[in-house]
């Protein structure tokens, strides 16, 4: 038995009430789950911000390499793919020159499945109290891609094993995409390098604070929902606090576009679309006898209906141009498209229900509602289909609230053998 493959264990109930399944192969051994967890907290420890993780590139792409794979770089210069054949030694298959636009290799015959990861961290500082803390000031890996990335990394381990001992019946590609917290987000861009070429299907998890580890959480359908951003600058002459009808009123007029925008477009879209525009920041004035000359304002509209996001830069544009004219004050508004909602495609979803259930049983899938966060992966979507389950990473009995993109984030390291056997099941019952 190879050092990487543990043995078979007894059957369990992969498909619920319609039958039993042998026990797959592609259990993570004791050895590689305690490098996996090592690799996540070096990973942890140096997190890299979007279109800037050359460490944990190079990281990836040495230790993929030490398992006889050869990863691509693409050509933006983080991010790499990997491809496993089932032939044994014709894992990568190619060579190790970034790939790019119109440089992709021929597309491959079956068509393979893709499991992808995030590699980016967050510009935020990590609060948390552990061995592993981030080593970078104002950084930190607090959306747990450090867990997606190693949990990719391990399924390809574990995979290219199988593939060299003949157990591996289609072809897959691991893809490390760079920048998913950069809108319009580096999926795109990944996808503009070719990373789909010669892909059927792919699949991907998100880390879920309030899933228990060693479960998933699936829905067909939209998972996740669009994400824009917006920058309003108001402009207006200033003046005398005493005077203010001789003045563009700006901290008013901010505070009117703040209150009334998202109650506006409310009222202009069908509300089980779901459109929330929320206001993260606010800036205007300097002294409390002056009325200001200009004034921003910055947030973020969601919304879970794919047709309303198609329609929302027009309504956001109409709203706010009407309430700045309204208080007399020029309105500059800049509309970042962001991404679309990720819309799990069925079969894609009943084939990461049908692995989750292969080996943990079809208890430990529960059903998910769709979250107001926005993810690039539907960029993905967009051209094959595919499905995203939401990983636990809350420990077992902690009932804790405790939410993503917060400095005290940290993940049961559980989860990683979870998402390592989720994906090598998920390989060994793909059909097409």
């Amino acid at each position: 038995m190879n050092e990487l493959l543990s043995p078979a264990a007894p059957e369990v109930d992969a498909r619920g009430a319609a039958g039993v399944l042998p026990e797959l192969p592609g259990r993570l051994t004791e050895s590689l789950r305690r490098e996996l967890i090592a690799f996540r907290r070096d990973l942890h420890m140096h997190p890299e911000l979007g279109n800037q993780e050359f460490r944990t590139t190079t990281a990836l792409k040495t230790r993929l390499e030490r398992a006889g794979l050869r990863p691509r770089v693409l050509a933006m210069g983080t991010g790499l793919i990997c491809d496993i054949h089932p032939a044994a030694g014709e894992e990568g298959g190619q060579d190790t020159e970034p790939v790019g636009a119109g440089g992709a290799p021929p597309q491959a015959a079956p068509p393979m499945l893709a499991l992808r990861a995030d590699i980016d961290a967050l510009p935020i500082p990590d609060t948390k109290e552990v061995p592993y803390r981030s080593t970078v000031p104002g950084r930190a890996h607090a959306c747990g891609h450090d867990v997606h990335t190693t949990v990719v990394l391990g399924a390809g381990l574990v995979l290219a094993e199988l593939a060299r001992a003949g157990a591996l019946p289609r072809p897959v590609r691991l893809l490390f995409q760079p920048a998913e917290e950069v809108l319009p987000g580096g999926a795109a861009d990944a996808v503009d390098c070719g990373v789909l070429d010669g892909v059927g299907s792919i699949l991907a998890v998100h880390c879920d604070p309030r899933v228990d580890v060693g479960r998933i959480g699936l829905r067909a359908g939209p998972i996740t929902s669009a994400c824009d951003r917006l920058e309003v600058v108001l402009s207006g002459a200033g003046g005398h606090t005493a005077r203010p009808h001789l003045t563009t009123d700006l901290v008013t007029a901010a505070a009117k576009l703040v209150t009334e925008a998202p109650a506006l477009l409310a009222r202009r879209v069908d509300a089980r679309s779901g459109l929330s525009l929320t206001w993260g920041r606010i800036e205007s004035g300097h002294a409390p006898n002056v009325i200001p000359q200009r004034a921003e304002l910055s947030g973020t509209l969601r919304c879970l209906d794919l047709p309303t996001w198609r329609e929302a830069p027009d309504l956001v544009h109409a709203a706010i141009d009407e309430l700045a004219t309204l208080h007399r004050a020029k309105c500059e508004l800049t509309y970042v498209r962001g991404v679309p909602p990720v819309v799990n495609e069925p079969s894609a979803t009943a084939l990461l229900r049908e692995a989750m259930a292969a080996r943990s049983g079809a208890a430990a899938v529960e059903t998910t509602e769709q979250s107001l966060g926005g993810e690039d992966f539907s960029w993905y979507l967009e051209h094959v289909p595919g499905a995203m389950a939401r990983l636990g990473v809350r420990p077992v009995g902690d009932r804790r609230t405790r939410d993503l993109h917060q400095g005290d984030f940290d993940a049961d390291e559980g989860a990683i053998t979870t998402g390592v056997e989720l994906f090598t099941a998920a390989a060994l019952l793909h059909r097409s």
